[in-house]
């Protein structure tokens, strides 16, 4: 009798969810290639969204990226100065916006702790109703974690959660003070960041032709790199990126739209926040052609 009865909704005309996974991992992925490329048959096929195919694929991809990949470099760091007068810091806060800061000593490798903004803000507000007593930073200074900028990002994600930080300074094989990251820098390279038409494509690509005379260069791109690229010679002595050049020129974060000449490039700022200088749009005043150019 049962022969008799149509199929069901979930039987053999219909497969059911489970049975379109099974059929997309029949094949065992024999690399991280193979198994990006299964998600995103699985993704072609409608059974996870593009979004959640871009963090499947960012979290695996932080186990292959480093502290130096992602870190504030040191010359876009915002800084506490340990003589500096709590008026002073309010306002170092306040324009920055962030909710922590490194506090340095005598120079800029010694890093004396960490300083949270609410707790200036909690302290303000008591001296406001005469309940606190005088200012001494170091009774708010919290411990700094100092970790290597060649630590593996997923194994910092998990010192973050265990310690319960959301801040790091980074050094470099000397000891020097080569940045800072923190936790949303980690979670970024999971979830992404917001991306306009400007964003560039790829990881690797952080200088990118709009014509020969137009350009568009990641903040993090190596003075180096830039020189290579445009058969130049920027001073690459006192900062390693082209954000940090441009850092030092402009004398603060620059907002998006400002814009400054050096030497014979324009750059103006297309995307920037309170730290950290994203995308640059150059424009040069000779055409720049490369042998391999289209």
């Amino acid at each position: 009798m049962s022969d008799d009865q149509p199929p069901s909704r979930n039987g053999a005309e219909k497969k059911s969810w489970f049975d379109k996974i099974t059929e997309i991992f029949q094949d065992t992925p024999q690399d991280r290639v193979g198994l990006i490329e299964i998600l995103k048959t699985a993704e072609q096929n409608a059974l996870i969204n593009p979004e959640l195919l871009s963090m499947m694929i960012g979290v695996m991809h932080i186990s292959e990226l480093h502290v130096r990949d992602i870190m504030v470099a040191r010359p876009q760091m915002v800084q506490v100065n340990d003589e500096m007068s709590l008026k002073q810091i309010l306002k170092a806060v306040i324009e920055a916006g962030h909710s922590r800061f490194p506090v340095i000593g005598d120079n800029r490798d010694d890093i004396e702790g960490i300083i949270l903004a609410k707790d200036l803000l909690h302290f303000t507000a008591q001296q406001t109703l005469g309940n606190s007593n005088k200012f001494d930073l170091k009774d708010f200074l919290r411990p700094a974690a100092i970790i290597p900028e060649s630590k593996r990002l997923d194994t910092l994600l998990r010192e973050f959660r265990t310690n319960r930080n959301h801040m790091a300074i980074v050094v470099d094989e000397y000891g020097c003070v080569a940045g800072l990251v923190t936790i949303e820098d980690v979670l970024e390279q999971i979830v992404g960041e917001i991306e306009d038409e400007f964003d560039i494509d790829g990881d690797e690509e952080t200088i990118q032709a709009l014509s020969d005379t137009e350009f568009v260069v990641k903040g993090h791109t190596e003075v180096e790199e830039f020189n290579e690229f445009f058969s130049v010679t920027l001073e690459q002595d006192e900062f390693d990126t082209i954000g940090g050049i441009l850092l030092q020129a402009f004398g603060h974060v620059p907002s998006t739209d400002e814009a400054i000449e050096i030497d014979q490039f324009q750059f103006k700022i297309i995307n920037a926040d309170t730290r950290r200088i994203k995308l640059i749009r150059v424009l040069t005043q000779e055409p720049v052609i490369h042998p391999d150019d289209d």
